[in-house]
C-alpha cells in the first residue's frame, strides 16, 4: 500500500498569458525579420531554425474539450501526446489548462512501449498513483472514456526573450492525420488543414511583453485567432470525411 512518502506531489501549476493570431506569408516575413534583430531562436531548433511537432489529441465520450472550446467555456482542459521531429526520444503526455485568459501546461514522460500500449487500448500502463498526472489521465480514460481523436501536425519556428519570459512561435503547415491515430506511422501522410498562405503566431509571456517586442510585432494590427489547432483539425475531419461529433 502506498504511503505519503511514496507519492509524488503535483508541482504547482504556473499560468501564463497566451495570444494567438492568424497571419499570412507576407506578415510572417516582415515579423520574422524584425524578431531576428532583437531576440534569439529557441536552443532546440535545428539548422533551419525550426522543428517539427506532432500531437495526438484526446477527448472524452462527450467530446468535452471540443464542445467547451466551441462554446466559449473559459475554464477548460485538454489532453495530448506530443513528439518532436517524429522521433521517440521525447514523448510527453500533456494536459493543457486554460483559466480565463491564462494557460498552463503539465506533462509526464512516456516510453515508446507505454505509448504503444495506449494506442493498443491498454490504459493500465497509466495506472500509476505516485504520478498524479498519469493517474488522472488513467481515470479520465477509465471513467470518461478519454480516447485519441486526431493527429495535429505542424512545423514551429520559435523565438525566445528572457525579459518577461516571452516565447514567440510561428506555427506553419498545419496538417491533420485524418483517421490515422498512430503518430509513428511511417505511411502517415497528413493533409493540410488551413490555407497554405496562413499560419498561426503565438505569443506566450508571464507578466508583460517588453515594449520593443510589442512594437516589433505590432500585435494590435493583427487578426486575433480563437480556434485551437485541435479544433481546426477536428472541424476539417468532420467536413471532409463525414465524421459525426
Amino acid at each position: 500500500m502506498l504511503t505519503p512518502a511514496h507519492v509524488q506531489l503535483s508541482k504547482p501549476v504556473k499560468y501564463r498569458n497566451e495570444l494567438k493570431f492568424l497571419i499570412n506569408q507576407h506578415q510572417y516575413m516582415i515579423l520574422r525579420q524584425r524578431l531576428r534583430n532583437i531576440v534569439k531562436y529557441d536552443e532546440n531548433v535545428g539548422d533551419t531554425g525550426e522543428y517539427h511537432i506532432r500531437s495526438l489529441y484526446f477527448d472524452d465520450m462527450d467530446n468535452r474539450a471540443l464542445h467547451e472550446k466551441l462554446g466559449g467555456v473559459r475554464d477548460r482542459a485538454k489532453y495530448r501526446i506530443r513528439i518532436y521531429n517524429v522521433e521517440d526520444k521525447v514523448i510527453h503526455f500533456e494536459k493543457k489548462v486554460k483559466k480565463g485568459d491564462l494557460i498552463a501546461k503539465q506533462k509526464v514522460s512516456l516510453t515508446r512501449e507505454m505509448y504503444e500500449s495506449i494506442i493498443a487500448g491498454d490504459y493500465e500502463v497509466l495506472n500509476v498513483p505516485e504520478k498524479p498526472l498519469m493517474y488522472e489521465i488513467y481515470h479520465e480514460m477509465r471513467d470518461r472514456m478519454l480516447r485519441p481523436k486526431v493527429i495535429v501536425d505542424y512545423v514551429r519556428e520559435p523565438f525566445v526573450c528572457h525579459h518577461g519570459n516571452v516565447r514567440i512561435t510561428f506555427d506553419k503547415d498545419l496538417r491533420t492525420g485524418l483517421h490515422s491515430l498512430d503518430m509513428f506511422n511511417k505511411d502517415l501522410h497528413p493533409v493540410r488543414a488551413i490555407d497554405e498562405n496562413l499560419m498561426i503566431l503565438e505569443v506566450k509571456f508571464d507578466e508583460y511583453i517588453p515594449e520593443y517586442i510589442r512594437i516589433a510585432l505590432q500585435l494590435e494590427g493583427l487578426n486575433r485567432q480563437s480556434a485551437s489547432k485541435y479544433v481546426i483539425c477536428r472541424k476539417f475531419l468532420k467536413y471532409n470525411t463525414w465524421e459525426d461529433y
